[in-house]
């Protein structure tokens, strides 16, 4: 998915539209993809998330709200979105994007059978987080 495939469409035009989350690639074919930023976030194809081989993703949670703060072209071959949550490391080429595209259906509705079969959630988990002000959250 991730490869460089000369018959892959790259977008004619890209439009990053913050106040829905999502990032539409338009395709001179006439094709037109609207990939939620969540979407993007969980299918990203940098090797913190998917690890260097079979068995080593990691399934990304946590990430309904995630914005892309910025968007930059790799070259002529792919882009590089920067998230909200900080990651910036994955770099989803032209291939990528038009195959998450076909695909985003069957995707979405496997990531979604994924975190509830480990009973995780798309929301930020803040019971852990620790209390206001800084600090471990212990009082003293």
């Amino acid at each position: 998915m991730a490869g460089i495939d000369r018959d892959t469409p790259i977008p004619s035009e890209i439009k990053l539209h913050q106040k829905s989350r999502v990032l539409e690639l338009i395709y001179e074919s006439g094709e037109n993809f609207r990939l939620d930023f969540e979407f993007l976030r969980v299918y990203t194809p940098s090797a913190e998330a998917r690890g260097h081989g079979p068995g080593q993703e990691t399934l990304q949670t946590g990430k309904r709200n995630v914005d892309i703060t910025s968007l930059e072209a790799v070259g002529s071959y792919a882009l590089r979105p920067v998230f909200s949550d900080g990651h910036d490391s994955g770099l989803y080429s032209w291939d990528m994007l038009y195959n998450l595209g076909k695909h985003q259906a069957e995707l979405w509705q496997e990531y979604l059978k994924q975190i509830e079969a480990h009973g995780l959630s798309r929301d930020v988990d803040t019971t852990s987080r620790p209390a206001a002000g800084g600090g471990c959250g212990h009082h003293h």
